[in-house]
């Protein structure tokens, strides 16, 4: 990037952002917001948060701070935070973030407190995995300027970002927030059409099924699927997605093998019997120690940890690989020949 596009980048700065649902997620995006520069105004809809969000939020900053991703302490980062239940503090913001539960009609009504206390032109944007931009636009007054915002879990350290355009919004302004989620550290993707599931929830959703029905029909055990993902698919990709892994090692197999394979997989509709079972237990995961894997509760917070650990070393890791690294590496070259 050159100097000059640089100037052209908004500033995070100049950009107050409204969170809207202060839960697991919705804390982490103020944290990835307030890392970034921004002036954030975080609206707890259920009393309950307001007494988690600030310790919350400070526990991230003070990782972040032991992994070097900021200098600041956090409380130099929290003086640019106001945590409020009072939805006219929503004024002054330019893009608004709804993260609430996967609910459409408490999705409505919160659309419907925030939009009386925002300019016409500031974005309003919802943190939804599975409802569709263009459902959730029908519900708003301006749905021209509402997009999908799809985070991963822990926000502040992941590199993943969809934006996701509904029906009748305005594509520009979906690539303003690409090129603004950058500067959160993110290597974000535009979705220029709405789709169910958007594009990672569809990709992952086909292995969680087929894994699922591997483990019913008892080809493997709930350890070897684990296993195998995290030996084959973990092992890559980190560094190239699935279309340059098999540019990497041989499109014509992946050709070969998909016309004998494609029609041995399976293609349910109907949620499996196995996390269905879990669910209907009380089943949540590490959670609450129930999931597809057994734990103790010391287990269970154990792997909290390791997971908060983790995420830390692996962006590291990523970090010295991102997506030009090829690029960058010919540029040195011919600057070095220059």
């Amino acid at each position: 990037m050159t100097k000059s596009e640089d100037h052209q980048r908004p500033m995070p700065r100049d950009i107050p952002i409204g969170v809207v649902g202060l839960g697991l997620m919705g804390s982490s995006i103020c944290v990835c917001l307030l890392m970034a520069g921004h002036p954030v105004v975080a609206v707890a809809p259920l009393p309950i948060d307001l007494e988690h969000a600030r310790p919350r939020m400070i526990n991230h900053l003070e990782h972040a701070r032991e992994h070097n991703l900021i200098d600041q302490t956090p409380e130099e980062f929290m003086k640019n935070l106001v945590i409020t239940e009072d939805y006219s503090e929503l004024k002054p913001c330019k893009i608004v973030l709804e993260c609430t539960i996967e609910d459409v009609s408490i999705k409505k009504s919160v659309y419907n407190k925030i939009e009386p206390h925002i300019a016409s032109d500031a974005l309003l944007t919802s943190n939804t995995s599975a409802i569709p931009i263009t459902q959730l636009q029908q519900l708003t007054r301006h749905p021209e300027r509402f997009f999908g915002l799809h985070w991963a879990e822990p926000s502040h350290t992941t590199r993943f970002l969809e934006i996701i355009c509904g029906d009748q919004s305005n594509i520009d302004q979906g690539e303003y927030l690409y090129e603004l989620s950058h500067q959160w550290g993110k290597e974000p993707i535009l979705v220029r059409k709405d789709i169910p599931g958007f594009i990672t929830n569809r990709l992952m959703y086909a292995m969680y099924r087929e894994a699922i029905h591997l483990v019913e029909n008892g080809y493997a055990t709930v350890e070897d699927v684990d296993r195998s993902c995290r030996n084959n698919a973990g092992y890559f990709m980190t560094l190239v997605g699935i279309f340059r892994w098999m540019d990497l090692t041989g499109v014509k197999a992946y050709h070969t093998v998909m016309k004998d394979l494609l029609p041995t997989l399976h293609n349910g509709t109907e949620v499996p019997k196995l996390i269905d079972d879990i669910v209907r237990s009380g089943g949540n995961g590490i959670s609450n120690a129930n999931g597809f894997h057994d734990y103790t509760e010391e287990e269970a917070r154990e792997w909290e940890k390791v997971f908060t650990e983790f995420t830390y070393k692996i962006r590291e890791l990523a970090l010295q690989y991102p997506a030009d690294i090829v690029q960058q590496r010919l540029n040195q070259k011919k600057t070095n020949h220059e």
